[in-house]
């Protein structure tokens, strides 16, 4: 599916500047102005235009970004490819390391813009996953997530990359920032304490960390079994009177809470919240990768299924949540369907002749709530070779955050954006 959208023109811009960028997950979430399903998006927020019976484009926020940045290239390839068409060129995406970046700043570069109005990072989950080894500040991995000579850690290892997040956010003094991580830092000892009261002294004490909460992507129209960890940190010079008064009390009225409250009823409970949505609602009407003429579905992982029980075998549900996708290679990756003799239960599925097969990345992609136009595979012109293949699109896919979970969380802002800062 491809589509042409309009590019509003809006004076009126909230500047984003994103760290640890990835493929632009939180950064397209924060854009709006992208394909979504009709399903997954509040009737509160509604839709600029419907494309047909189950899709629609969101509307454009406020918010655009003027610098992203990430160490991986395949990345920085879909962002660049996707992200064109809101106006961003390439030099915008920027594959240093964020200790080289604020060094380089730092020593008179000027790496980063002026005017930020907001800082957005999803700094590396690896050392904090349940699904890794959990080495958290003891990482003994680098800034670009290599083995350190000496196998120590140190200021500049991935464990520690939110601080040198958080010394951007001391050079660019946003009104206020975003970091986000897996559930699995919460139940690792005290590092979400440490985290919050490291990301409290931005700024010589200049900002209020407000308490960190874990996020069910599922309770926001994502059809997966996803969580997330935000930390919202809002500057208290930034601020009026009557908004600092009560951000900075025992009790934050729900009126000033900056985080988005639950769409969808999957953990969540409440009135008029919708059903949650399920990977058949996103996955229906796509063609099986031999028909199908989009690159990022005509491929996936051959990686045999195992009986051992590992991680990636087993196939994913219809009629619910999808697995968390993971930044994973081929061989951990869930299967669209299983066949009978390996326990499949998509019996219909079987019957009409539908092979044994692993999730595509277009498919990991939906789940993710990525627009069907958004390139994920892509091919040399004039040659046999990929600027992006499949192997990297898992990567960079399982690393996002969910758009329409960022979209929920940039909508609450925008509403409050006037409320806080006048």
């Amino acid at each position: 599916m491809v589509f042409k959208r309009p590019i509003p023109k809006d004076r009126n811009q909230i500047r984003v500047l994103s760290l640890f960028s990835g493929c632009g997950g939180m950064d397209l979430g924060f854009e709006g102005n992208f394909i979504a399903h009709k399903k997954s998006i509040s009737p509160k927020f509604g839709f600029q235009q419907s494309i047909n019976q189950d899709w629609g484009l969101l509307k454009k926020t406020r918010f655009t970004t003027v610098f992203a940045n990430d160490i991986l290239p395949e990345a920085a390839t879909a962002w660049t490819h996707y992200m064109s068409r809101f106006g961003h060129n390439a030099d915008v995406y920027h594959l240093e390391s964020i200790v080289e970046l604020v060094k380089m700043h730092k020593a008179g570069a000027g790496i980063f813009p002026d005017n930020i109005d907001i800082v957005t990072g999803g700094f590396p989950c690896q050392d904090f996953s349940v699904a890794g080894k959990r080495k958290g500040f003891d990482s003994q991995k680098d800034d670009w997530g290599k083995a350190r000579g000496d196998g120590k850690p140190s200021e500049e290892s991935r464990g520690k990359l939110y601080y040198w997040m958080k010394q951007v956010v001391d050079i660019v003094r946003p009104k206020m920032f975003i970091a986000e991580n897996v559930k699995g830092l919460a139940n690792l000892g005290n590092v979400k304490d440490i985290i919050q009261r490291d990301f409290s002294t931005a700024d010589g004490n200049g900002y209020i960390v407000l308490n960190p909460q874990v996020l069910h992507a599922a309770n926001y129209g994502v059809p997966e079994s996803r969580e997330r960890v935000i930390f919202i940190g809002i500057r208290r010079d930034a601020l009026r009177p009557e908004a600092l008064a009560a951000l900075t009390s025992d009790d934050i009225p729900d009126a000033l809470n900056p985080y988005p409250t639950p769409t969808h009823s999957y953990t969540a409970k409440g009135k008029d919240l919708l059903a949650p949505v399920a990977t058949f609602d996103v996955l229906k009407d796509i063609e099986e990768p031999a028909y199908s003429v989009d690159p990022a579905q005509q491929v996936y992982s051959k990686a045999k299924y195992l009986s051992n029980g590992s991680q990636g075998q087993i196939e994913i549900k219809l009629d619910g949540l999808g697995p968390t996708i993971r930044s994973e290679h081929h061989g951990n990756i869930e299967f669209r369907r299983l066949s009978a003799e390996h326990g499949g239960k998509h019996a219909v599925e079987l019957a009409n002749g539908m092979i044994e097969r692993r999730l595509t990345p277009r498919e990991c992609a939906l789940i993710q709530t990525f627009p069907p136009d958004y390139r994920f595979v892509i091919k040399r012109q004039g040659s046999q070779g990929f600027l992006l293949s499949s192997s990297g699109a898992y990567k960079i896919i399982g690393n996002a955050v969910p758009p329409v979970l960022a979209y929920n969380i940039a909508m609450r802002i925008q509403e409050l954006w006037p409320v806080y800062f006048g």
